[in-house]
């Protein structure tokens, strides 16, 4: 319904519910506001947007007063502009006029209204009630003497980012923020929306001047949501990170998004290329490289040699990686870590119902009525995808269903909360697929019409004993009957799955459950499906067909080889090795050269076994950005370039294409590895390739059909699909206590270990048990543990914790010197273990 009113003489038509301050925005009136801001509730805290209304005996703060028939709004009179000057001079009673040195100087929204509203000096006085700065915060300084209680900050942690971290304490004069660091994810959001300088980056602080920096549009390339973010440079250097409300974001970061830059800045950074553990110009490591290729090739065949890339790499340099081998070395020995969970996935979510990812943009998160949480951790693997659940469920009643082997961050805001006992997955989806058609909320019609082997599938859930469902997943008749409901009653039903489904034992199996799971529901059919990448270009890697048996654009290897020969003018290679087969013949001697391209074993399941694997490579080549225990044992180290010293394009999760742009230029003398790959193809072909991203991107889209210029709105055509029903059954049988491994609080792989503000968060791998298993170890916080394996053993700290059920054991894998993914069988981030003390 519209509603008709008058601003400041303008005529105005809005939709009823909408507040003044955004009416006054139609028409370009700009009401002053301190408080304000427009991804969260409004309170009216600071009243500089107070406003007269006609027929009212007192002013309305325009920023939460909702339009009404007929009104007749004065937003400037010399009543108004004397009273917000009033306003402000009693917000400055005990603000202290430090603006030299205040990190906010030049960006302080407070600072502006002063000048607009010419509020040159204030005549009160009061009791001085200014506390000293707080520096015990770890990364955050917060001065409470600067801050107007806006309120801002304590929102946006708790209606955006869920962490209920900040809170006004006591009233008046004496008001202040106060932080639970116990709860606190030092995302710095609070940061980024304070008007004034009360909360400040110490990272940032006393650095750099807004106004000298140079902001560069750029992508977080941490985790596969691909925030855009701003780079804050100036002399080749990054100073901080900003992002922009009006993104796909919200203007909102993790704590490695915004603190999580300055590894770019490191001293610790390989910087000149290694030649048998010496210093050597590029000519040389390079010349090197092609004569052991062509050497090998001679005397062994091409598929002696073998190649990893990785999701750290472009969608342009992934293709160049692949271009490389099949047709500079002659090799279709080519993988990468996504062997290990995204291409399980892809192949199960192909077959069953036609999909290389997501199949819908992650804005049909926000339009979904029901989301279901199966097997991720949104807020450690993705956290735009936890901050989008969350506003669809907090804000406009979404109901959430969350099904894990713990409690994860989600767990608060969910209306059922399925702990199943590890390992069981599969009967899990299995009894929630047989309550659906029990209780009667099965689209018959729709299933009978979309899925081609529909037999199958009615014999499946037949067969389903609920009894069975029940002991191996240890949730209760009720417990599971009632997230069947929420699910089954859904009109647009959103599911999303992550790690412990797809880098699981028998992950291929489970995510052709997940598969079977959206048939059943008609999930693709107004709802969605998110499968959550394992890393930040890991769709990128998929679509550019870095593995053996597919081709760039998802075209099989041996289907379309005949097309990418026509284009490249060579014949493609037979056969090819996965990055299993190839652990398997470098330890059988018949792979003679290695190139990892920003790859770290180290990280890898059963990486004692990759390690070992490693020492025996007779030529070993390591491009990456900083030395490890791998490039220790390399012949040739090649020094990689960040994602903030290149451009090129990147996928996020749903598919989208982002660009990622060149902010500083390349470390000492270190080169985009594109630009590598590039000359090392030119060189073993005798014909010219350009690492240009921008020339490589038209041959990705002229060979794939992806990424077209203009992106519509990815939306999966149901109608248009035969979806294929897989039978599964149980694989997976879980014996005593078990390790899980996953994503740490602040990191996103290796990398961000090399940030020193993130180790300021977590600065060594925490060995997480539940209180029961505690007790049974004798151990409590801080003691050291071992946990041993069958494939070996790691000592590290314990934390309890709340979250972790009985039975179940978690440890980050992304920290090699604790060294859990050796305990860990190959494609699996779970095992049985023994916890004793240390």
């Amino acid at each position: 319904m519209m509603v008709n009113l008058t601003i400041d003489g303008k005529a105005v038509a809005v939709e009823a519910g909408t507040t003044i301050l955004k009416a006054a925005e139609t028409v370009g009136i700009k009401i002053p506001t301190l408080c304000w801001l427009e991804k969260v509730s409004a309170n009216g805290a600071c009243r500089i947007c107070i406003v007269e209304v006609a027929g009212v005996d007192r002013p309305m703060t325009a920023c939460n007063t909702e339009v009404k028939e007929g009104i007749v709004v004065t937003t400037q009179s010399e009543k108004l502009t004397k009273l917000r000057r009033q306003t402000l001079k009693l917000i400055l009673v005990n603000h202290p006029l430090d603006c030299p040195v205040c990190d906010a100087a030049g960006e302080c929204q407070l600072q502006n209204i002063c000048f607009e509203l010419g509020v040159k000096e204030q005549l009160f006085s009061a009791e001085d009630v200014r506390p000293p700065a707080v520096n015990h915060w770890p990364l955050i300084q917060h001065v409470p003497s600067r801050c107007i209680l806006c309120k801002k900050c304590v929102k946006v942690c708790h209606e955006l980012v869920g962490a209920d971290a900040l809170s006004i304490s006591e009233k008046g004069d004496r008001a202040h923020i106060e932080k639970n660091l116990a709860r606190c994810t030092y995302c710095g959001n609070c940061v980024s929306v304070c008007p004034t300088g009360a909360m400040v980056s110490k990272p940032f602080r006393y650095k750099a001047r807004p106004w000298t920096l140079t902001k560069v549009p750029t992508i977080c390339t941490f985790c596969p949501s691909l925030c855009p973010i701003e780079l804050n440079v100036r002399d080749n250097k990054i100073y901080r990170v900003t992002t922009d409300d009006a993104t796909i974001n919200r203007g909102l970061l993790c704590v490695a998004g915004y603190f999580g830059y300055d590894y770019v800045n490191s001293e610790e950074r390989l910087t000149t290329p290694l030649v048998d553990k010496e210093e050597a110009s590029w000519e040389q490591a390079l010349t090197r490289i092609v004569e052991k290729v062509q050497s090998i090739r001679s005397e062994s065949g091409a598929a002696a040699i073998a190649g990893l890339s990785s999701p750290h790499l472009t969608n342009e340099e992934n293709f160049l990686f692949q271009k490389l081998f099949r047709v500079g070395i002659g090799s279709n020995n080519i993988d990468s870590e996504a062997r290990f969970g995204a291409i399980r996935t892809l192949r199960s979510l192909y077959k069953g119902i036609g999909l290389t990812g997501a199949s819908h943009k992650i804005d049909a998160i926000a339009e979904a009525d029901t989301i279901l949480v199966f097997g991720a951790d949104p807020a450690a693997e993705a956290p735009l995808i936890d901050w989008k659940i969350q506003e669809t469920v907090r804000l406009h009643d979404g109901r959430l269903v969350v099904a894990n082997m713990r409690r994860i961050h989600l767990s608060q805001f969910s209306n059922s909360q399925l702990t199943y006992k590890p390992g069981s997955e599969i009967p899990l989806i299995m009894g929630l697929c047989r309550l659906l058609a029990q209780r009667g909320h099965l689209r018959e019609n729709e299933i009978e019409r979309t899925v081609i082997n529909l037999d199958a599938l009615k014999d499946d859930l037949a067969a389903v004993d609920m009894k069975q469902v029940v002991e191996a997943t240890g949730l209760s008749l009720e417990t599971l009957e009632n997230a069947a409901d929420l699910i089954g009653t859904a009109r647009k039903l959103v599911i999303v799955f992550g790690s412990d489904i797809k880098k699981s034992a028998y992950g291929t199996y489970k995510s052709a459950a997940m598969a079977n799971l959206a048939i059943v529901t008609c999930a693709l059919s107004g709802g969605a499906v998110f499968p959550l990448a394992d890393k930040g270009n890991m769709q990128g890697v998929l679509d550019m067909g870095v593995y053996p048996e597919g081709l760039p654009g998802y075209q099989s290897y041996a289907g379309g080889k005949e097309k990418f020969a026509r284009a490249w003018g060579v014949a493609l290679p037979e056969g090819g090795l996965n990055a299993e087969g190839m652990l398997s013949e470098i330890e059988a001697g018949n792979i003679r050269m290695l190139y990892l391209a920003a790859n770290n074993p180290q990280c890898f399941a059963d990486s004692g076994r990759w390690m070992n694997a490693l020492a025996k490579v007779e030529f070993l080549v390591v491009q990456d950005i900083f030395p490890t225990a791998i490039t220790d044992m390399a012949d040739v180290v090649l020094p990689g370039c960040s994602s903030a010293e290149k451009n090129g394009t990147f996928t996020t999760l749903d598919g989208t294409l982002t660009r990622a742009r060149k902010a500083i230029t390349p470390a000492a003398t270190c080169r985009e590895e594109g630009v590598v790959f590039a000359e090392l193809l030119s060189r073993l072909t005798g014909e010219k390739q350009s690492g240009d991203p921008t020339l490589v991107l038209e041959e990705i889209r002229e060979l794939t059909g992806l990424y077209p210029e203009q992106l519509a709105c990815k939306v999966f055509a149901v109608a248009d699909q035969s979806l294929e029903y897989q039978p599964v059954v149980q694989r997976d049988c879980s014996v005593g206590l078990q390790l899980l491994s996953g994503n740490a609080r602040a990191h996103f792989g290796t990398t961000s270990g090399r940030v020193a503000a993130l180790q300021e968060i977590e600065s060594e791998a925490v060995i997480e048990l539940s209180s029961v298993d505690a007790q049974a170890a004798g151990v409590v916080n801080g003691d050291q543990v071992r946990l041993t394996t069958a494939l070996g053993s790691a000592c590290g700290p314990v934390k309890i914790s709340p979250l972790l059920p009985e039975g179940l054991v978690f440890a980050p894998s992304c920290f090699a010197e604790l060294g859990i993914s050796r305990l860990l069988p190959e494609g699996c981030n779970r095992i049985s273990v023994s916890v004793s003390r240390v």
